[in-house]
């Protein structure tokens, strides 16, 4: 496994927003124009570009629709602890400040975000502000540390929820939209495109994120983006921005969000049951499972994951899978590497019976196996 990137999360504490005074090169005093730019040479040239303009506008006004659309589901989150003093609860400043996106399940309303913007805060101490001024605080919260995702019970009049889109569907060079409250500065809207898909090596926070299966843009993210919506053109909620590579803290042109299948997948274990489902197959990987160990099991690419270990009277046990095999597909997914299959099968329903193909002595070797709730079975 390739070593593992280290990003940052869209964090933003009490931050002061400088102003900056740009200076902009001209001309020095008394220095003339140039020579070639007559007054009509100007006016053909502004006559070009409105012509051009004009055949692209339709494009234009596409985005500001899409704007419109999704700017009344866009949050702004606020997070103070509260701490006593002299028996009297004080509410400290801003400690984490983020973004959010409503969204509708079961006909009931939440804001989806990042658990890092609202962890360790108490229901009082969140400040959910919408785009017409208003502000109101959840009445329950629910939290996944192993995706960073979390969802938050609302109820007020007039709330509007953003439609989801299928996060499946994505595709590298799809022009996207991100909009949040990049340095506290409310409903920001920027644009690019996704990057890339599947990214999984992400060295983030402490380390709690097990389940990774990014989508990156360049649309540009910043601190206060956490938990702030990801949508295509169509207006539909793709992704839920969460984290940037950057040496400096700001945008570089590399953020990564969490699909929103998996998001939704994980608000809706949440609200229903409490807690997530997370399926069990019983094994242990090769992190280091690489072109050397794959030419040695017959391989030609180093593509699947290779079992190091597997755990007796686990699913994978039952179902005959072997050390040293190597997992190429599991229920139609072809399988990338050790934490594409630890994705893939944590996000299986618990209990539905999978295909599995593994590479086993130079041959495919296809298994059936039943995953079983790993809560459970950890618990045997």
């Amino acid at each position: 496994m390739a070593q593992r990137l280290r990003v940052r999360f869209l964090r933003l504490g009490s931050l002061t927003v400088v102003c900056m005074v740009l200076g902009f090169a001209g001309s020095a005093p008394g220095e003339s124009p140039d020579e070639t730019s007559s007054r009509e040479a100007r006016e053909r040239l502004y006559d070009e570009v409105a012509r051009e303009v004009a055949a692209i506008q339709p494009y234009g006004t596409l985005l500001k629709k899409v704007v419109r659309l999704i700017k009344p589901t866009v949050v702004h989150i606020e997070a103070r602890q509260a701490a006593r003093l002299g028996g009297r609860v004080i509410r400290r400043p801003i400690e984490e400040a983020g973004s959010g996106v409503v969204i509708e399940l079961r006909g009931k309303l939440y804001v989806l975000t990042n658990r890092h913007v609202i962890d360790n805060t108490a229901l009082e101490g969140i400040d959910v502000n919408f785009a017409d001024g208003s502000l109101i605080h959840p009445t329950n919260v629910w939290m996944d540390p192993s995706t960073d995702v979390a969802v938050m019970r609302v109820s007020a009049r007039g709330l509007t929820p953003a439609r989801i889109g299928d996060s499946d569907q994505v595709e590298i060079g799809d022009f996207v939209l991100a909009m949040g409250s990049p340095f506290g500065l409310s409903h920001s809207v920027t644009y690019g495109i996704i990057s890339a898909k599947g990214r999984r090596d992400l060295e983030l926070g402490d380390g709690s994120i097990r389940y990774q299966d990014f989508l990156q843009t360049d649309a540009a993210i910043n601190p206060g983006n956490s938990g702030g919506p990801l949508v295509n053109l169509r207006g539909e909620l793709i992704g839920l921005n969460t984290a940037i590579a950057s040496s400096s803290g700001g945008s570089e042109g590399i953020g990564f969000t969490i699909p929103i299948n998996m998001a939704i997948t994980v608000a809706r274990q949440l609200v229903e049951n409490g807690r997530t489902l997370r399926a069990y197959l019983g094994v242990s990987l090769n992190p280091n499972f690489g072109p050397a160990e794959a030419a040695r099991l017959g391989l030609s690419l180093a593509r699947g994951a290779h079992v190091s270990s597997v755990t007796a009277n686990s699913p994978a046990a039952k179902a005959a899978i072997q050390r040293e095999d190597v997992v190429i597909k599991f229920d139609g997914y072809r399988i990338e590497d050790d934490d594409h299959l630890i994705k893939v099968v944590g996000f299986t329903p618990v209990g539905k019976e999978v295909q599995v193909i593994v590479f086993r002595d130079g041959k495919l070797v296809t298994l059936t196996v039943k995953v079983v709730d790993r809560s459970r079975f950890e618990q045997e």
